[in-house]
C-alpha cells in the first residue's frame, strides 16, 4: 500500500472523516476481514447478505487498523462514504495513478483467467517487482483490492477483469486502466446470466476497447470470436496460438503420461522449447498469451521459456494433481466448470490415464453442476456425458440432481455412468469402487463442493 493520510483517503474516495485524525497514515494494504488485519492497515466495512463489517470495525482497530472506510459513523476513526464499494475502488484508481510507470496487464476469457495470470506472475516477477491476485479477486471488490496492495516500486500489476454482464469489465477498466490487455477465450459460462454468448463477447471486449493507441491487446486467435475483436480496439495487436499466421505460436504440441503439455515457444524466427508443469493441453494457449506479454515487456525468448517450464500451479483447485500411496491419482480440478473447461478437463484426464506410452488406466469423470447456464443447462450437461464417452472416459460418476443428465447421457451412448444424490453419497461409493492404478478427475462449479470428495479420496488413503 502506497502511505496515504486518512484526509488523503478522504479525499480520494468523495468521503468525510469521523471521530478520525486527519494526518493518521493508512500504511498496510486495507482488509475486509477483522481477523487479517495488520497494523496500519485501512479497514473496509462491507455489508454483505449475513454479516455487516460495520460489527467488526472496533475489532478491526482494536487490533492496529488506523481506520475505517464505512458507509456511517461508527465510533472509530471512521472515513464516511455513501457507498463503500464504490468508494473503494474510487481509492484504488487514485491510488494507480501515483504510479505512472506501472504496467496494469489485464486478464479475461470465459476460462483460464487464474491460470494465465499465475503464469505471468511468474514471469513478469523475473523483471521487476509485480503484484497479482492471490485466487480470483476478479470482480468490482476483489479487483481494487489488490491494486491497493502495490507499492512505490511496483512495475506490474496483473489483474483479473470478470464480468456477470455488459459493461462490468469497463466499470473495472475505469477503476485499473489497463496497458495490455489479454482475452483468451468466449464460451457458454455464465451463459445464463449473459443471456447469449454475443453478449459474453459484447463484455468481454470491453477490455480492449479500453486501450489506449499506446497499449496492446494480446488476443487468442485459435478462437474466431476472440480475434474479430482487433476491430475493437485502439491498441496495437499481437495474436497467439497454434494455428497459422500468428505472431506467438505454440507449435508440435504433445502430452506427456501425466497430462503435461509441451510444445515449441515460435516468435518469429525464433523458437524455444516449453515444457509445462501444468496440467491439460487447454494451457498451451495460457502461455501462449502470457509469453506474449512477457516479450513486450522485455522479457527474453530463453528466458520466457524457461520461466514458463519453471511455473507450478498457484491457486487451488484447478487441475490439483495427486497420488495416493496406492497408486490413485487424484485430479481435483473443482474450483470452477463450463462446458469448454469440462471438455478440457476431460480430455487432460483421458491423457493421464492414456499416455502414448506406458501402460493405461481406468479412469473416472466425478462431475458435479455447471452453474449459470439457464435453460441451456440441461442439454449442455448432456453434451459433457457424450465427450466423456467419446473420449473413452471409463467410469462417470454425477453428483447431484442437475447433474443427472451426464450420467443418462452416457448411458445412452453406451457408457457406464452411475448418479449420486450429494456429495458423502459420492465419496463412499468412490472409497468403496476406486481402485490402484486409476485416476480420478474430480470436477465442477465452486458451488458444488466437489472438492471435498478428492479431499476424502487423499484422506482416505492408507
Amino acid at each position: 500500500m502506497i502511505p496515504l493520510t486518512l484526509a488523503e483517503v478522504a479525499a480520494a474516495t468523495g468521503g468525510r472523516l469521523h471521530d478520525a485524525p486527519a494526518y493518521a497514515r493508512v500504511t498496510a494494504a486495507p482488509a475486509i476481514d477483522s481477523r487479517t488485519v495488520e497494523p496500519g492497515a485501512l479497514f473496509v466495512a462491507l455489508r454483505g447478505e449475513h454479516v455487516d463489517g460495520a460489527e467488526f470495525a472496533a475489532a478491526a482497530v482494536a487490533a492496529g487498523a488506523v481506520g475505517v472506510l464505512a458507509d456511517r459513523p461508527l465510533g472509530v476513526p471512521t472515513v464516511v462514504v455513501p457507498e463503500v464499494v464504490s468508494a473503494l475502488g474510487r481509492l484504488a484508481r487514485a491510488v494507480l495513478d501515483q504510479l505512472p510507470s506501472a504496467a496494469v496487464i489485464g486478464v479475461t476469457g470465459s476460462s483460464g483467467k487464474t491460470s494465465t495470470k499465475d503464469m505471468l506472475a511468474v514471469l513478469l516477477a523475473g523483471i521487476g517487482p509485480t503484484v497479482a491476485p492471490a485466487g480470483s479477486w476478479n470482480n468490482e471488490l476483489g479487483l481494487p483490492l489488490t491494486v491497493l496492495r502495490a507499492q512505490p516500486t511496483t512495475r506490474h500489476l496483473v489483474l483479473e477483469y470478470s464480468a456477470r454482464g455488459v459493461g462490468h469489465i469497463a466499470a473495472l477498466c475505469a477503476v485499473a486502466p489497463p496497458r495490455i490487455g489479454i482475452v483468451l477465450n468466449v464460451g457458454t459460462a455464465h451463459v445464463g446470466v449473459f443471456g447469449s454468448r454475443q453478449n459474453t463477447a459484447r463484455a468481454k471486449g470491453e477490455l480492449v476497447e479500453a486501450l489506449g493507441p499506446g497499449g496492446l491487446a494480446v488476443l487468442n486467435a485459435d478462437d474466431p470470436v476472440v480475434a474479430a475483436m482487433a476491430t475493437r480496439t485502439a491498441a496495437a495487436v499481437r495474436t497467439v496460438g497454434t494455428g497459422p499466421g500468428v505472431d506467438v505460436a505454440g507449435r508440435d504440441v504433445r502430452l506427456d503420461s501425466a497430462g503435461r503439455p509441451g510444445f515449441r515457444l515460435v516468435i518469429g524466427a525464433g523458437s524455444a522449447p516449453v515444457q509445462l508443469r501444468l496440467h491439460g493441453a487447454h494451457h498451451v494457449g495460457n502461455a501462449l498469451a502470457a509469453a506474449a506479454v512477457a516479450l513486450e515487456l522485455g522479457l527474453g525468448l530463453p528466458e520466457v521459456a524457461a520461466a514458463l517450464g519453471a511455473a507450478k500451479a498457484v491457486s487451488r483447485w484447478r487441475m490439483e494433481v495427486s497420488d495416493t500411496p496406492e497408486g490413485v491419482r487424484v485430479v481435483n480440478d473443482a474450483y470452477n466448470a463450463n462446458p469448454e473447461s469440462m471438455r478440457a478437463a476431460l480430455e487432460a484426464l483421458i491423457a493421464m490415464a492414456c499416455p502414448p506410452s506406458g501402460t493405461s488406466r481406468r479412469s473416472w469423470a466425478v462431475l458435479g453442476p455447471m452453474a449459470e447456464l439457464g435453460a441451456a443447462a440441461p442439454a449442455a450437461h448432456a453434451e459433457v456425458g457424450r465427450i466423456a464417452v467419446a473420449l473413452g472416459i471409463d467410469r462417470v460418476l454425477a453428483v447431484g440432481e442437475p447433474a443427472r443428465p451426464i450420467a443418462e447421457a452416457v448411458e445412452s451412448a453406451g457408457g457406464v455412468a452411475l448418479a449420486v444424490a450429494d456429495v458423502p453419497a459420492a465419496a463412499e461409493l468412490l472409497r468403496a469402487a476406486v481402485a490402484p492404478g486409476d485416476v480420478v478427475l474430480v470436477k465442477a462449479s465452486r458451488a458444488a463442493g466437489l472438492e471435498r470428495i478428492a479431499a476424502a479420496l487423499l484422506e482416505g488413503a492408507s
